[in-house]
């Protein structure tokens, strides 16, 4: 076994060999980013702004749709189960490629198949915008097909974002990738409500997402991946971080897609709006107001959980899973209250929302964090689409449809009171969720000292080729 032969497997993040040494040669004095990556500062800070705005793109599509699910609704005449299975085919296609993107991910040129993946999303979801009112069939066929692209996105991006910095630096910029989580989210339902209330027409909301994820598709924002070439076995603290991120999803797919339609039905019900009826186009401003919080529930939620995290870290090693544990049982009961009291206050219903949408939050950055730090280099797109794969399975891939199919078999009558009182009935699940949720993160607690410790070693054994090569010479 040669040295050659050994050290192509930790080849470096970018295919241009001169990037890695330097402008003065490898022996030159680099920046501490670039004994990580082999890539300068400025480069690496470009790259991780356009995998953000990539990803702030990527969630203001998959939200467009519930900005203006009542348009929907009403153009199709479609109930609530129907309606539903809008967010599950593209959830459902979106998890069942993550794994095939992930593997090729750690295997080969992520650019290239990064920038393939955003031209097909944006070119489906233009082909969305055009379904004719007879094929409703069709609108879930593309929907579907933009989770293609979107998958081939996601399990990616954060990996490279982990390949270019270490440590509290990676922490913070992974930080700022999934602010565009929420951000995104938030600012689908705002565009997509109020580009369909400006043109009286929601196919116009999906066009504008297509042309704007469409400007992206050219940029460089990645290079030749580590190959694979060291195994590394699924710890205990992948598994239940896994599982309780799994709630994370069930609970923000089941609020993404119905709370709008929900927030709508109950002012229809007390009588502060009136209904969408006929070819008449429906209220927007619960998913503007929506929007809005969540935008700044993302915000708040994202960095306060970060903050709380570093600060706690100086008393405990176990401070991450503690984090994600706090914010999701804070966030049960609020969720709760937001619910039932959405008949009585409206104000009392997004003061809870957004208390609900803010502990939410503090999940985002701290859970991707944990599986790259428990996880070896070589295998983090693998357990990135693993993690897809089964978040969304169990997760939001079912929650928006299962919600919509309760709320069908709960309407006693199609009357306005029971549209609103079934859809409250059945949205109650996401708090009991949020509970079990919060007790996964609690089991990952006890686990994620000895696993981090564990998956450190590998990586400092896989860092010296050396030391793997006399063993060789030895067995031989």
């Amino acid at each position: 076994m040669s040295l050659d032969e050994h050290t192509s497997d930790s080849a470096p993040l970018f295919s241009d060999d001169s990037e890695a040494e330097g402008p003065n040669g490898p022996d030159a004095q680099q920046h501490p980013e670039e004994e990580a990556s082999g890539v300068s500062r400025v480069r690496a800070v470009l790259i991780v702004l356009t995998l953000c705005y990539i990803n702030l793109l990527n969630y203001m599509d998959r939200f467009t749709v519930a900005g203006v699910l009542p348009d929907i609704e009403q153009y199709f005449g479609i109930d609530d189960g129907n309606s539903g299975l809008l967010q599950t085919v593209f959830i459902c296609s979106y998890m069942f490629l993550a794994p095939f993107f992930g593997y090729l991910g750690d295997r080969y040129n992520r650019k290239y198949i990064m920038s393939a993946g955003i031209l097909f999303w944006s070119s489906v979801t233009l082909a969305s915008s055009y379904t004719p009112k007879e094929h409703f069939w069709a609108l879930l066929l593309t929907r579907g097909l933009v989770g293609v692209g979107e998958a081939s996105y996601s399990t990616i991006a954060p990996t490279i974002i982990a390949d270019l910095y270490i440590k509290e630096k990676r922490t913070n910029m992974l930080s700022l990738f999934y602010f565009a989580i929420p951000v995104g989210s938030g600012l689908g339902y705002i565009v997509g409500s109020q580009v369909s209330s400006a043109t009286k027409d929601w196919h116009s909301a999906l066009r504008v997402s297509s042309k704007r994820s469409c400007l992206c598709c050219h940029l460089q924002c990645g290079g030749r991946p580590l190959n694979s070439g060291a195994l590394s076995s699924i710890s205990c603290s992948f598994i239940l971080s896994t599982l309780g991120f799994t709630a994370v999803a069930f609970v923000t797919g089941s609020l993404a897609l119905w709370a709008p339609t929900f927030l709508y039905r109950a002012a229809v019900f007390t009588g502060q709006k009136p209904p969408c009826v006929d070819e008449a186009q429906c209220s927007s401003s619960d998913s503007l107001i929506f929007g809005i919080i969540t935008v700044i529930t993302g915000l708040l939620g994202v960095a306060s959980g970060v903050q709380v995290s570093r600060q706690l870290r100086k008393k405990t090693a176990r401070a991450d899973p503690l984090v994600c544990a706090a914010g999701l049982l804070l966030s049960a009961p609020f969720l709760y209250l937001a619910i039932v009291c959405a008949q009585t206050s409206t104000v009392a219903t997004y003061i809870f929302i957004f208390l609900g949408e803010t502990f939410l939050s503090m999940n985002w950055a701290i859970v991707a964090d944990i599986l790259l730090y428990v996880v070896v280099p070589t295998r983090r797109s693998t357990a990135e689409a693993l993690q897809i794969v089964v978040s969304h399975l169990l997760g939001d891939a079912g929650s928006p449809s299962l919600i919509g199919v309760f709320s069908d078999s709960l309407r006693k009558t199609d009357s306005f009171l029971w549209q609103f009182r079934s859809l409250q009935i059945s949205l109650l699940l996401c708090s009991f969720v949020a509970v079990v949720g919060g007790a996964f993160f609690l089991f990952t607690a006890l686990f994620i000292e000895k696993d981090r410790n564990r998956a450190e070693k590998l990586r400092l054994i896989w860092d010296q080729p050396h030391i793997t090569i006399t063993t060789c010479s030895l067995v031989l």
